[in-house]
């Protein structure tokens, strides 16, 4: 399998570039350059770092790993499905003792020492180019160091070299990029923000034209929209993207919006919001937005601080939407009611992300999606 150090900077890649979008959830791309996908695209499957005693989860292992095998169950039934454990066949044996044979049957597992269980921050992030599928290995650093992070980077390099990965690697480990902090629309746009990918904790030059020259060399992106505004209480991440706003079929955004003016998340998400209403699209039209609810405040029980609850993160396959609940069936039904809009055509399963959210994050950052032709 070829291997690329990117650095320096590849050659110019020239031609001419369409999207064709079909049904809302395959994205066609003529390859005469590179592009990141959107999440809906076409997947040869969906990446899980699965929990164990020696994360953060120790302390409600079995609660979380209820999580996991609901999560587990939704993808594996409609697509392949790739776990990650240090004792892989213990997962293996686990869920063949709950899941269905055919379910079980669609799930890859690897053994891999692992630090934590975001996938989403530390999984391969694919490009789609002329000569087929690049594996961009960006660094993850514990989001700034916060958390230890070494076993987790290494990942993306084990799987790639054990052939469960397939196409051409790209070391990128020179900079720090967590897949949370980055959302493609599948045509050559990013959205993204500062407070995340220019925090100094990331790397030595987090100027905004450094990383814009970054994102543009190993994503191909023709154009990079940045927030300034927007952040969750208890957000580990320093303002992850798939926290706050969303791209969506059609060229929708779909972002958290607060109605609550005692809530200290308001003045934040309201300038964040305004930022939103004056993005342009690349044929220099208003994006149309679509506001998820405010997810209902949720306190860790140890401590009592509050922990970054949202709608926006949900998960996307190419017929479903996985999204998370919180316990307020007033809220949840709002998002579900708001997703329903976005995914017309596509099955929207709900899963309680409540113990998740004990250690910051739900579900999308619990999973990688691997394009089509990606997964071995």
């Amino acid at each position: 399998m070829p291997f690329i150090a990117l650095r320096p900077k590849l050659p110019k890649q020239d031609g001419d570039f369409d999207t064709l979008l079909t049904e809302l959830n395959t994205v066609t791309i003529r390859r005469s350059r590179r592009v990141l996908p959107a999440e809906w695209a076409a997947q040869s499957g969906v990446w899980l770092t699965w929990p164990h005693e020696d994360t953060d989860w120790a302390d409600m292992l079995e609660e979380v790993t209820e999580t996991y095998i609901r999560l587990a169950y939704e993808i594996a039934r409609r697509e392949r499905l790739l776990i990650v454990h240090p004792r892989a066949d213990e997962v293996e044996t686990l869920l063949r003792k709950r899941l269905p044979k055919p379910v079980c049957d669609n799930i890859i597992f690897f053994s891999a020492p692992t630090n934590d269980t975001w996938t989403r921050d530390h999984g391969v992030l694919s490009v789609t180019g002329p000569a087929g599928w690049e594996l961009v290995d960006c660094a993850f650093n514990g989001w700034g160091g916060k958390f230890p992070a070494t076993l987790d980077n290494a990942l993306t390099r084990h799987l790639y070299d054990a052939g469960i990965l397939k196409g051409t690697y790209i070391d990128a480990l020179d900079f720090v990029l967590e897949g949370g902090s980055i959302e493609s629309d599948g045509a050559g746009t990013l959205l993204t923000t500062e407070q995340c990918l220019c925090t100094a904790t990331r790397g030595e030059d987090r100027s905004r034209t450094a990383v814009e020259a970054r994102l543009r060399e190993l994503f191909g992106a023709q154009r990079v929209l940045w927030l300034s505004n927007g952040h969750l209480e208890g957000d580990d991440t320093d303002g992850h993207i798939d926290t706050l706003a969303r791209f969506c079929p059609g060229g929708v955004i779909a972002y958290v919006k607060c109605d609550d003016t005692t809530d200290p998340h308001f003045d934040s998400l309201r300038l964040m919001e305004q930022e939103l209403q004056s993005l342009r699209d690349a044929e220099s039209r208003p994006y149309p937005l679509m506001p998820l609810p405010m997810a209902p405040a949720c306190f860790d029980p140890t401590d009592g601080h509050r922990l970054p609850a949202t709608y926006a993160n949900f998960l996307c396959l190419p017929t479903a939407v996985i999204y998370p609940t919180y316990g307020d069936a007033q809220k949840d039904n709002e998002a579900r009611h708001a997703l329903a809009k976005l995914f017309p055509k596509f099955d929207l399963i709900d899963i309680d992300a409540r113990p998740l959210i004990r250690q910051h994050g739900s579900i999308h950052c619990a999973a990688m999606q691997l394009p089509r032709g990606v997964l071995a």
